[in-house]
């Protein structure tokens, strides 16, 4: 039996996925070989690649005027690929700061350039929050404004997306594909895979075309969008079987009914835990509700030194991976898109069970 797997990356993916990986694990369409072994540049690899390209464009909408790249290193290289390549001659930068992935962003980019820190953190009535927009102070000049759309360790979410003239980059990697989104109005969009796409080991960026020409002379050619662009992701050897695995949830997504079906499953799966959890005395979500994700649910217990009780028989409940960030502590259940309905409620049934037996 396969447990259910609340773990914020790398994430659980879908069941059909992995079984149809497996059956094709020794033996890819009869070829004789798995395609981890096969060469990227060869005929059938780089259907492989392209099918996963056009399903996700068909999954996203994205226009032809996009770039969609699939590169190695995580979130966490393009924290300095984006400044290198979108900075150019201007040299400046918004970037809105609303806990720890954007802040790591922000750092980073401050190694390459003038970077204007938008403090968009708040407490309202005791939660955590993000302030309206026209409480910002951006920028006349800057070449761009980042923000990390969902973060993963606070389970904060912008309830919009910023209004701006100025390119809009944006780190969907909790919740890309788990709603629709406006890709005309961003000039980058960038996720790890281990989420919500695949597992670890691929990243993607899809990048407006007349954003390509504004890089850092500097900079690395393997980081180069641009270079990338040319060479179809491969400017060296890509991570293929992340690549191909990604090709497949793409594929699965697409028989759930797209990205709107998902984003209905994901609504109902957010509505009953944090359901639960605003009907209890004994757990508590901090974030306020405008700003609660949909991906990522911390929540506290009444009694915090029941945590290790907790998350014990919580496992052995087969219900894995629901320790908070050990920079916040608590409890967080990540309910990406390859978690079921039905793994929700397993878990709101454990946690009032627990409840009732502790309170």
């Amino acid at each position: 039996m396969r447990a259910y797997n609340f773990c914020a990356g790398p994430a659980a993916l879908p069941t059909a996925v992995l079984e149809k990986a497996q059956a094709e694990m020794l033996d890819w369409q009869g070829k004789g070989l798995s395609i981890m072994e096969m060469s990227h540049r060869s005929k059938d690899y780089v259907a492989v690649a392209e099918k996963a390209e056009a399903d996700l464009r068909k999954l996203m909408n994205i226009p032809e005027n996009y770039k969609v790249l699939f590169l190695q290193g995580g979130a966490s290289l393009q924290f300095s690929a984006i400044p290198l390549n979108l900075l150019g001659k201007n040299n400046k930068a918004d970037y809105i700061h609303t806990g720890i992935w954007s802040e790591k962003a922000l750092k980073e980019a401050q190694r390459y350039g003038d970077i204007n820190v938008i403090e968009a953190g708040t407490t309202i009535d005791g939660k955590l929050a993000i302030t309206d927009q026209s409480t910002w102070n951006l920028s006349a000049d800057a070449a761009y404004v980042h923000y990390a759309e969902n973060e993963t360790i606070g389970g904060i979410q912008f309830a919009n997306i910023p209004e701006t003239d100025k390119p809009l980059v944006a780190d969907l990697s909790s919740s890309i594909l788990s709603a629709p989104i406006d890709v005309t109005k961003f000039g980058l969009i960038y996720a790890g895979a281990q989420k919500n796409i695949g597992p670890a080991g691929l990243t993607l960026v899809i990048v407006r075309e007349d954003l390509l020409d504004q890089a850092k002379p500097e900079i690395p050619s393997i980081l180069k969008y641009s270079d990338q662009a040319k060479n179809d992701s491969m400017v060296n050897t890509p991570s293929t079987y992340a690549w191909y695995l990604s090709g497949l949830v793409f594929e699965w997504l697409l028989e759930q009914g797209g990205v709107e079906a998902i984003h209905k499953a994901n609504m109902a799966k957010a509505k009953l835990l944090y359901g639960y959890i605003d009907a209890s005395d004994f757990y508590a979500n901090p974030i306020a509700k405008a700003n609660r994700s949909i991906m990522n649910v911390p929540f506290t217990l009444a009694k915090p030194e029941l945590e290790k009780q907790f998350l014990q028989e919580a496992e052995e409940n087969n219900l894995l991976n629901l320790a908070g960030h050990r920079s916040v502590g608590g409890m967080r259940a990540s309910i990406y898109n390859a978690v079921p309905l039905e793994g929700v409620q397993a878990l709101v049934n454990f946690m009032d069970d627990f409840a009732k037996r502790n309170a």
